[in-house]
């Protein structure tokens, strides 16, 4: 048996880029990073005086392709999309199928006002307003110095 001594910074630069190359191929392949990539939209929460706001960035989509239910005090958002598109040619045909879908769900917290949520779909973003009951908005004024 003999030991062969595999020198990383030496002359054999060619093994090394031959392998680099087989997994650039397989790693950076638009078939599996296309599918590898999460597919869920960015969303902002912020909180107002009133109310709870949810932005959530999903261009491409139809109000239609939007699920909001609430379960208790958990706000679900899903969305399932399919689409199939179909040319025929002269000999052969070509069929492309579309599946995509996603989830999240907001737990809400007590103070929110789960009969008044309203949700807007407008240039690619999604706006849930939940308003607050009335005991937790909060209330300014002014204190005197006496």
């Amino acid at each position: 048996m003999s030991l062969i001594k595999f020198n990383n910074g030496g002359n054999n630069k060619s093994l090394n880029t031959g392998f680099n190359d087989i997994f650039e191929s397989v790693f950076n392949d638009s078939f599996l990073s296309d599918r590898m990539i999460s597919r869920v939209p960015a969303v902002n929460i912020c909180e107002t005086q009133d109310h709870y706001m949810i932005e959530m960035a999903a261009p491409g989509l139809q109000k239609e392709d939007f699920n909001i239910k609430l379960d208790r005090n958990l706000l679900t958002v899903s969305v399932e999309q399919k689409k199939e598109h179909t040319e025929q040619h002269k000999q052969y045909n070509k069929r492309e199928f579309t599946y995509s879908s996603f989830v999240r769900s907001f737990a809400l917290p007590d103070t929110a006002d789960d009969a008044q949520i309203e949700a807007h779909y407008t240039d690619g973003m999604l706006n849930i307003h939940v308003a607050k009951k009335d005991e937790a908005k909060q209330i300014v004024r002014q204190i005197e110095i006496k």
